[in-house]
Formats: structure tokens, C-alpha cells, sequence
């Protein structure tokens, strides 16, 4: 299959931002320097809440864009393949190297004390269930596994769906999307109670969306270039400032906030958050190049293994901008993200001239 330039630009760029994000969360409620947020936040001052509210808040496209990215190039499945050689192909390239990643946050920190040895053996006995305690970013391949799992189901019908059809589709979804903000104002509504969390709105909810938005862009939106550019800065710009003040405004310094209240418009299935990523994937979309640049192209190759080692690095390099440097929380972020970034990527590349490397980092 001919490679699709833009999409290596936008993988490179959602890569980034996890790491972004991720360096972010050091300045809002983390424990430790390599501590991810728990289920209470604190800023310590306004340079964090605005710092924190901006890079991260413009940073939480990174995940969708991945999603969007996986399905503009696998949905529907390709008619000369069934369920089980898709699952086959896509199930050999993701999973050997998580479950491998999942090990080493398993036992590696042992060395330097970040777990002891109790903790240890509870992660690698619960593997199986779900994530180690010190690799909460692996969450995302959790809900990835779910997609690909679906994609042969819901492929035949995106293989003859009508532009206006999948659109019906599609609006379904965005108003899914409101619904953080409608139950915070007005309860649990559309059939929830605490007895059933399986609303109107439950089957078109929710990342298979996402997967759907990737599919009609690329086979139904027929804009040109300039409509392109036009309307994805407007949604990103719309959907940037949106995400980051629904932060901003809550996140009062010296107050513990529950992290999901004040997180409310940081979740990936938001209006907001929509707006925002499909935004800056129409943007995207405007590059034309023939060719991506080498770098471009490498860094694309390896983003898998970089964001499933980057965990250990930016617990190295949040130690020495935020505890050893002391820097100022305006440069502290950007240069953990960017420290970590060129660390994960000289790993892999390292790593990848390995024999067998595509088991380790994909």
C-alpha cells in the first residue's frame, strides 16, 4: 500500500503530545517525579495552572489522532482478508511488544526503588488483568485492542454506507459526545441509573466514533485543500481554547480538586476534544508532500516503541528539570516532553538494529 505522507506527520505529532501530556501531569497532582495524576489534583501556583491548563489541554488530541490514524488506513478491511488473518497481522505487531514493555515496568524499578518487590509480583500476577502500577499509559492499548477487535464487524457496513447514512452516524456520536457536560449540569440522564450505565446513546459512543469520523473523511469529505485548511484551524482553534479553559476555570491553585471534575473537558470523548483533533487531522491533511522526510518517516516507524518506553525516561528527565534544575514551570514541561522524545527515539533506534527488534518495539 502506497505510504499516505501526511499521516507520518500526524503520528510523529500525536507521539509527541502523549509525552506533553504526561510531563504535564508532574505539575498538577503527581506524587513522585515520575508519578502520573491520581484521583486528586493540586496546583501549587497560577504559573501551573496556566502552564498546565495550556500544554496539556492542547495536547489532549494526541490519543484520537492515533485512533483516527489506525482507522483511516484500516477501515474497512481490506475485501481479500478475513477477521482472522486481520486480527492475525494487526494482534502479531502490538501485542508481543506490550506484553514484553508490561514485564519491564513490572520489574525494572525494583532496581532504582521506585516499587518493591510486593508490588512486583502483583503486577506481573495481574498482567493478564491489566496494566502494571507504573505504566498507566498503556490504558490506550486496552481500548485499541477493543477496535481492531470490531473493525471486521463494522467494516461491511462502512463498505456500502452512504455518505449521508454515516453522517446520521456521526451525529450521533457528537451528541454522545455533550454528555459529560449535560450529567454535571442535569444527572444522569437517557435511561442512566445506578443500576444501568448503558444509556440511548451507549452503541454510538465512545472511541468506535472516532473510528467512524477517520472513515468519513476519508471517503466522503470531498473538500479541497483550502476548505481543508480553513475549517480544520477553526475547529482545532475552537476546540483548543474550549479544552483548555474548561481547566483553566476550575483548576484554583492551592484547592485539592477530584482530578475527573476537573479533568471534565480533558476527556478524549468530549465535544471539545473532537473538535480539537479533527481539526488538526484536516490540517494536517493539507500536506502534500510526495515523500516523507527521512527523519519524519524513521520517527513514525518507531512510534510505537517510543511511547511504550517513554514512561521510563521522563521519570529520568522530570528528576532533572522539575527536582535537580528547579526550572520554571513554563520551560520545565516543554523540555521534559522534548528531552524524553529524542531519548525514546535514540532507543528505539539503537533497539531497532537488533535482530528480532519488532518484538520488543513493534
Amino acid at each position: 500500500m502506497k505510504r499516505i505522507v501526511f499521516l507520518d506527520f500526524v503520528r510523529v505529532f500525536a507521539c509527541f503530545l502523549v509525552m506533553l501530556v504526561h510531563a504535564s501531569e508532574n505539575f498538577y497532582g503527581a506524587a513522585g517525579a515520575t508519578d502520573m495524576v491520581g484521583p486528586q489534583a493540586f496546583l501549587n501556583n497560577e504559573m501551573d495552572r496556566l502552564c498546565v491548563s495550556v500544554y496539556d489541554g492542547f495536547s489532549r488530541m494526541s490519543v484520537p489522532l492515533f485512533i483516527i490514524v489506525s482507522a483511516y488506513l484500516l477501515v474497512p478491511m481490506s475485501d481479500d482478508q478475513n477477521m482472522w488473518q486481520f486480527y492475525r497481522k494487526r494482534f502479531l505487531h502490538i501485542l508481543p511488544p506490550m506484553l514484553f514493555f508490561m514485564v519491564l515496568y513490572s520489574t525494572l524499578p525494583l532496581i532504582w526503588g521506585q516499587i518493591d518487590v510486593e508490588t512486583s509480583i502483583k503486577d506481573l500476577s495481574r498482567l493478564w488483568l491489566n496494566f502494571p502500577t507504573l505504566a498507566g499509559h498503556l490504558w490506550f492499548m486496552y481500548p485499541l485492542i477493543s477496535l481492531y477487535l470490531f473493525i471486521p464487524v463494522i467494516s461491511p457496513w462502512l463498505t456500502k454506507v452512504k455518505a449521508r447514512e454515516e453522517r446520521f452516524f456521526i451525529i450521533l456520536f457528537l451528541l454522545s459526545t455533550c454528555m459529560p457536560y449535560i450529567i454535571r449540569f442535569f444527572g444522569e440522564i437517557w435511561g442512566q441509573c445506578f443500576w444501568n450505565e448503558y444509556h440511548m446513546l451507549w452503541y454510538f459512543s465512545g472511541y468506535l466514533g472516532y473510528l467512524v469520523v477517520a472513515h468519513y473523511i476519508r471517503v466522503h469529505l470531498k473538500w479541497n485543500r483550502r476548505k481543508r485548511f480553513i475549517g480544520g484551524a477553526i475547529l482545532m482553534l475552537v476546540g483548543a481554547v474550549w479544552t483548555i479553559l474548561s481547566f483553566y476555570i476550575q483548576a484554583i491553585p492551592g484547592v485539592i480538586h477530584s482530578t475527573p471534575k476537573l479533568e471534565i473537558g480533558w476527556s478524549f470523548c468530549t465535544i471539545n476534544c473532537v473538535m480539537l483533533t479533527v481539526g488538526a487531522f484536516l490540517l494536517f491533511s493539507c500536506i502534500e508532500n510526495k515523500n516523507t522526510p527521512k527523519l519524519i518517516l524513521d520517527m513514525s516507524k518507531l512510534s510505537y516503541g517510543m511511547y511504550l518506553m517513554h514512561i521510563f525516561w521522563l521519570g529520568f528527565w522530570t528528576g532533572i528539570f522539575k527536582t535537580s534544575l528547579s526550572t520554571t514551570t513554563v520551560f520545565a514541561i516543554p523540555a521534559i516532553a522534548v528531552f524524553t522524545f529524542v531519548s525514546c527515539y535514540i532507543t528505539t533506534k539503537i533497539v531497532s538494529y537488533i535482530p528480532g527488534s519488532k518484538w520488543v518495539i513493534g
